[in-house]
């Protein structure tokens, strides 16, 4: 007879653990390249404004920020996207702990027996306890990849916040410039009207060629034609700034500001290093890498031997018109188990969550090259905006010096049609 010595199930546990994988190290992220010292265009610190709109002081712009926080439909999907990864976590969370389960069962039967049919009521109620240790960080690693992806959303909600802002500081102020626009179409419109009486009157004297009256006439024309386009601009706009604050689309309550603000001046862009620190959508980035990391980690755990602690405790009762048998019960089971075939299927989600490691880490690449990008070409924008409307000012100026001498050159004779 073969005698089993408590050695065996030892030497069979530490035979199981020799064949699992190595443990996963955590990658390690760096920059796709290493960081300038400073922008091309400008070098001084930044300091994070947060609500950077009111630099403006516009009480109506403020309003609709907060209004567009909280009812804007791309936040509120934000919002409850981050609910479901913080739900996600603490599933995650609670597979870590122990779990006590209740369990009870109540039956009756009639079965056949050598003295006649046995007739008789059983119960059983018991508490059962279980418990899965972590010795490989599995559960672990998958509890870090959910807590990494619900700070991903937290901070992609960040970025949103900024983008929505962006979009309604732009919106509101186009409105305006289209409201400028028409106010000076309009002023235009009666330039032109008064230019062509003049010419009709100096027709009817016969001072001016039936010609000046033409085209004075599709001078007018056109200019009204330019305001219908603008109207048209204009309502599109206050249609958009509408949905992005959460309403049907409509011309009320979007503010009527004609007059542009004093431009402010820029913000700093500060120091390239802070970039990677300080934009949501870089941090989003990298939680997601760090989380697709860690299930990597998972899947190499998933291929050691699994090992589960199993306990339960109750009373049962058996009434039958034989006899009864009433009394309390306990089990306590331990349950091991190693993977040797499965087909390739897990070897397999190794590879693929390699895979999507490497895929998260081109694209927190990409994110940092784009944010690079994107504060360059502003600074570059907002420079040759400030020398372009310097010379619109001048340009102006001389147009306006130019408009006075053609008039009094026309009406003094001088010159043919204004």
């Amino acid at each position: 007879m073969k005698v089993w010595s408590i050695k065996t199930p030892f030497f069979v546990f530490i035979i199981m653990l020799s064949a699992g994988c190595a443990v996963h190290s955590p990658q390690s992220v760096a920059p796709p390249l290493p960081v300038p010292a400073s922008f091309s265009e400008q070098n001084s610190p930044g300091v994070p404004v947060e609500r950077w709109w009111e630099v403006f002081g516009d009480a109506d712009l403020n309003l609709l920020m907060e209004e567009a926080f909280s009812g804007n439909p791309d936040l509120m999907q934000a919002y409850e996207r981050f609910e479901q990864s913080r739900a996600v976590y603490r599933s995650n969370m609670a597979v870590r702990k122990p779990s006590l389960d209740l369990q009870g069962q109540w039956s009756r039967e009639d079965t056949p027996s050598f003295f006649g049919n046995n007739t008789g009521n059983s119960y059983i109620l018991s508490l059962a306890a279980g418990f899965e240790p972590d010795l490989w960080q599995k559960l672990k690693s998958r509890t870090m990849a959910a807590g990494l992806d619900m700070e991903a959303l937290r901070e992609e909600i960040k970025t949103l916040y900024i983008s929505l802002s962006a979009r309604i500081a732009d919106l509101y102020y186009l409105a305006a410039e289209q409201r400028a626009q028409l106010k000076l179409t309009e002023q235009t419109i009666n330039s032109y009207s008064n230019i062509l009486s003049l010419v009709e009157g100096r027709y009817r004297e016969g001072l001016v060629p039936a010609l000046d009256v033409y085209q004075a006439r599709q001078n007018l024309f056109r200019v009204r034609a330019r305001r219908a386009v603008l109207e048209s601009a204009l309502r599109v706009t206050e249609h958009a700034l509408s949905v992005a604050l959460g309403r049907y689309p409509d011309s009320e309550g979007v503010g009527k500001l004609i007059d542009l603000p004093e431009t402010p001046a820029a913000f700093p862009a500060g120091l390239p290093s802070e970039i990677l620190s300080r934009r949501p959508d870089i941090r989003a980035a990298l939680m997601r890498l760090r989380a697709s990391d860690a299930r990597v980690a998972a899947a190499i755990a998933d291929r050691f031997p699994s090992f589960n602690l199993l306990a339960s405790y109750g009373t049962s009762s058996f009434v039958f018109s034989t006899g009864d048998i009433v009394g309390t019960f306990w089990k306590i089971l331990v349950n091991l188990s190693q993977p040797l075939l499965d087909g390739g299927r897990r070897s397999a989600e190794v590879d693929r969550s390699r895979a999507v490691f490497r895929e998260n880490l081109a694209l927190y690449h990409k994110t940092v090259l784009n944010a690079f990008q994107e504060v360059e070409d502003a600074l570059v924008r907002n420079r040759t905006s400030e020398e372009r409307i310097t010379q619109l000012q001048e340009q102006a100026e001389a147009a306006g010096s130019a408009l006075r001498l053609s008039r009094e050159r026309y009406m003094q004779g001088l010159s043919g049609y204004l």
